[in-house]
């Protein structure tokens, strides 16, 4: 897997106990292990309408400071693994920055972050769409239009939110099938059979669009 990091190594064991001992400096170390996979999450889910006034690098700034304020939380909460609790941080600044830019309710500082929230984080169609499209070869990128891009988006949303979550968390983030039944309160069968599932109506979707046939087969 691309990510490398798990929560049961000894090296990553040894950091966060030092960091439930109050080690600032560890909590510096774990986030530059996650940074990378952070960037990409959040690559992968902020608005296209905002790619212009910030980008992943900033976020995860803004999520750094977060985590140094809120990791109390984590170290009075000894059941939730790093990796999920880093993610719920980095998921509810993304949504306090399309917030910031795009106009909403702002949530309370105080209180604690919740599946509610990270629900609120799932990729949209739209973002998939625009991603699939920027594994294609550059004759096929040319081909795509407007139209093509309306019926991707329409059939992607035909899929159960969590299917699609779960498809880009194994398919484009690099997740193991453990770490997304985690994120997700699934359980690891549920997860595996949702990835299964997604993947297969992908594969569906995609070869009833001309310009993604050859990237399909």
């Amino acid at each position: 897997m691309a990510s490398g990091i798990v929560d049961d190594n000894a090296e990553h064991s040894e950091l966060i106990k030092r960091l439930r001992q109050g080690n600032e400096e560890a909590l510096a170390e774990l986030f530059a292990k996650y940074r990378d996979r952070m960037h990409r999450m959040i690559d992968f889910r902020l608005d296209r309408r905002l790619r212009s006034r910030t980008d992943a690098s900033d976020v995860l700034q803004e999520s750094y400071l977060d985590a140094v304020q809120r990791v109390n939380h984590f170290i009075k909460n000894p059941a939730i693994p790093f990796s999920v609790w880093l993610r719920l941080i980095v998921g509810q600044r993304l949504i306090e920055v399309h917030r910031r830019h795009l106009g909403a309710k702002k949530r309370d500082a105080d209180r604690e972050i919740s599946m509610n929230d990270v629900r609120s984080t799932f990729a949209s169609s739209a973002n998939i769409a625009i991603h699939l499209t920027g594994h294609l070869t550059s004759p096929s990128q040319a081909a795509i239009n407007a139209e093509s891009m309306f019926r991707l988006e329409e059939a992607l949303n035909t899929m159960p939110a969590m299917d699609r979550e779960v498809l880009v968390l194994r398919h484009f983030e690099d997740l193991s099938n453990n770490e997304v039944a985690e994120f997700l309160s699934l359980s690891k069968t549920a997860a595996s059979n949702r990835y299964v599932r997604a993947l297969k109506r992908l594969k569906e979707i995609l070869s009833e669009i001309p310009e993604f046939k050859p990237e399909a087969e």
